[in-house]
């Protein structure tokens, strides 16, 4: 079974940055694309970026174009979401994915194994 762990969330200032990892333990999602999404207090999970398997093709939300980006090392099996120029509006719970498939995908019904999440706080 899949186990993915994400680690890299915390509280920073507006205009700062962060880096998300999610580390796939189990080493399942090599041939799948995979995704970051979030969820804020109230609101609905929202999509955030997506990858490929081979990490040549990116997918991000309006929102987050321009300042964040998501990458993968397969050879450590593990997924980023570099996020720069964070604003308070990014707070959230972020979490990481495999996709069904190799390709990309922007909804949760798309992803089949999902981390615990962490936990994404920016301050005015």
């Amino acid at each position: 079974q899949v186990q993915l762990v994400e680690s890299g969330g915390g509280a920073v200032q507006a205009g700062g940055s962060l880096r998300l990892s999610c580390a796939d333990s189990k080493r399942t999602s090599s041939n799948n694309g995979m995704g970051w999404f979030r969820q804020a207090p109230g609101k609905e999970r929202e999509f955030v970026a997506t990858i490929t398997w081979r990490g040549d093709i990116k997918r991000y939300a309006d929102s987050v174009t321009g300042r964040f980006t998501i990458s993968r090392d397969r050879s450590k099996n593990t997924l980023y979401l570099q996020m720069n120029n964070l604003k308070p509006e990014d707070t959230a719970v972020y979490y990481c994915a495999v996709a069904r498939g190799a390709s990309t995908a922007e909804t949760a019904t798309s992803y089949t194994y999902w981390g615990q999440g962490t936990q994404v706080t920016v301050s005015s």
